[in-house]
């Protein structure tokens, strides 16, 4: 088993989140509710990473897996292969 998470895409996920509700993004990449966690990652080193709403807005989750903000996209699939 492999410590790099897959790809799921090379671009966030836009979402609007509601004020104090928690969301559980995927952070193994294998989840088939991108940008949530399905419990795919059983078995794996992968743990999926609470995200709790501050207000409701739009919020852009890491679709890479290897952003560096955690569960948000930090641009970094803008400088991958």
């Amino acid at each position: 088993m492999t410590d790099t998470p897959n790809i799921s895409q090379r671009a966030p996920f836009p979402v609007e989140v509601q004020e104090g509700k928690s969301y559980f993004w995927c952070a193994c990449g294998m989840s088939k509710r991108q940008p949530f966690c399905d419990g795919s990652h059983k078995g794996t080193s992968f743990e999926p990473v609470k995200f709790t709403a501050e207000a409701d807005k739009k919020v852009f989750f890491c679709g890479c897996k290897h952003s560096g903000k955690g569960a948000l996209c930090d641009g970094t699939h803008s400088r991958m292969d």
